[in-house]
């Protein structure tokens, strides 16, 4: 392990300099320090965008779904991508008009400023919940490696991995700014990459069949009594069935407006877009991040498929290897793998990659929730004060957003396990509560001239409440077990997505209800 530690040792060191590096960057105001100054490169931008949007839960959570089922996941990138040219060519160029730190600002100038207040707030709410559980996804890689397969995944060794994640992050962050975790997100994601490939190799070394014959066991898996079961390569799932969290109506629709709720609503990955020096190379970024995913989510399923082959068809391979527990949970294949087969050195590699897939997604939404504050909450109340004042609160709100989080990613360790969902499921349907209510009232401001104050407000509150009162573990609590077949029972077991798909419905209802009071003529 000793080489281990070297390499892991490196990285940090190599992640500590950068911060150094931007910390000896005066940040003159709070335009520098949350937005680098607009000066940004798109390239890198558009790779901090899909590092972040990827997250830890992506690293562990991908193998799982291709080592247990197929590569229909892959399919979800069809709505992202929709979501992206929506938001490049109706989002964006709004978002730039009002020259602001936050997004939110636009609400304000096309609605009211109490909308912007209270969207600010929903998103600071809806980021707590999406990072918390995106924090506690990547504490599991770190409690495992320091605590073991066994008890790694136990709730004291979580607790003590969150909190060791939320201090590391806190500290790069309040560093450099934004520019700082643009930057680390570059060399985060190269790292997340090489770790990637590199288990891509090394279990192709072992497997010794040709590759038609391991594409046949692939294409007609059998299980243990001997059954031809779907092919593991399917990747479109046709199928009109709501409970099916991949079929093509999920992502065209579902999986969309997910997309538009993320990257377009969500000062967390906005923000990123707004640190290019205009409108059209923002919405580039937004466009070759997103499309960038769709390898960088296909090289994690390729894992999990070749996987699959080394521990559940060894005639396949030159080394035999079983799997370091048999309670059957997948989500942690692809660490007993990396904890267990691969040699040192590499190891080191991929236990970096880990890490740096948490910490990727823990400093953008600390930064950004910093930001929220400062711009749409603070400086409206307190204006006129030297601009080092707002940086320097900035990063008070740094420190107070990073303990938020990690605080619910603690109670995401039970959360999770009331759901049944799996690791990828859950990070995603969390991020639905703030972005029902939001999605509503930006499609309501961008394409329609209704919509007030009262009105944007009602539509936050209920896409907020439609979709705590969407939560498999509450709706199941409501109804009776007998009852199959009951109305509540059935909407408790279709995919969140379609749960998101009514919310947003619903909200954007809600506020086109208000009549508008403003008359803003875009260019």
């Amino acid at each position: 392990m000793g080489i281990d530690w070297v390499v892991l040792g490196g990285y940090f060191a190599i992640l500590a300099l950068t911060g150094l590096w931007f910390a000896r960057r005066e940040q003159r105001d709070a335009a520098d320090y949350f937005l680098g100054g607009r000066k940004m490169p798109v390239w890198a931008v558009a790779i901090s965008i899909v590092a972040t949007s990827l997250s830890a839960a992506t690293f562990i959570g991908a193998p799982e779904l291709s080592f247990g089922g197929n590569l229909t996941y892959l399919a979800t990138n069809i709505g992202m991508v929709l979501a992206a040219l929506i938001i490049a060519f109706y989002f964006i160029p709004r978002f730039y008009q009002t020259q602001s730190a936050s997004i939110y600002e636009f609400l304000e100038r096309r609605i009211g400023i109490r909308t912007r207040k209270s969207a600010s707030i929903a998103f600071l709410i809806g980021r707590v919940l999406a990072s918390g559980a995106r924090v506690f996804a990547a504490a599991i890689p770190l409690s495992m490696v320091i605590f073991g397969i066994e008890r790694g995944l136990e709730p004291s060794a979580l607790i003590l991995s969150i909190g060791a994640l939320s201090i590391v992050a806190i500290a790069y962050t309040l560093w450099g700014g934004i520019s700082s975790v643009i930057w680390s997100d570059v060399l985060q994601y190269i790292v997340l990459i090489g770790a990637a490939i590199a288990a891509i190799v090394l279990i192709g070394q072992t497997i010794n069949a040709p590759m038609s014959e391991v594409l046949n066991t692939l294409r007609n898996p059998i299980d243990e009594n001997g059954e031809v079961l779907s092919s593991k390569l399917t990747t479109l799932d046709w199928s009109f069935d709501l409970t099916h969290p991949f079929a093509i109506p999920a992502c065209l629709i579902g999986y969309t407006l997910l997309g538009i709720g993320s990257y377009g609503t969500d000062q967390d990955l906005a923000q990123r877009m707004l640190t290019c020096k205009d409108s059209k190379a923002g919405a580039r970024s937004v466009i070759m991040g997103i499309v960038l995913g769709v390898p960088t989510v296909a090289i994690f399923l390729t894992v999990g498929l070749m996987l699959w082959i080394a521990y559940q068809h060894p005639e396949l391979t030159s080394e035999p290897i079983a799997r370091a527990s048999d309670d059957g949970n997948n989500l942690r294949v692809f660490l007993e793998y990396i904890l267990t087969q691969v040699p040192p050195g590499f190891r080191g590699l991929m236990m970096a990659g880990l890490f740096a897939a948490g910490l990727s997604s823990m400093n953008s939404a600390i930064n950004a929730m910093g930001a929220a504050f400062i711009a749409d909450l603070y400086r409206p109340l307190v204006p006129n004060r030297d601009e080092k004042h707002y940086v320097k609160l900035g990063r008070y709100s740094v420190i107070v957003a990073g303990i938020v989080l990690g605080v619910f990613a603690c109670v995401c360790i039970y959360w999770k396990d009331a759901n049944g969902y799996t690791l990828i499921d859950f990070a995603l349907s969390v991020m639905g509560f703030a972005y029902a209510g939001l999605v509503g009232v930006f499609f309501t401001a961008i394409f329609t001239k209704r919509g007030n104050d009262l009105s944007a407000i009602a539509a936050l509150i209920i896409g907020f409440l439609w979709m705590l009162g969407s939560q498999p573990f509450l709706l199941t609590a409501l109804t009776d077990p007998d009852q199959p077949e009951s109305f509540l029972n059935t909407y408790a077991s279709i995919h969140h997505t379609w749960k998101l798909t009514l919310g947003v419905l619903i909200s954007t209802g809600v506020c086109m209800l208000g009549k508008s009071k403003t008359n803003i003529q875009y260019d």
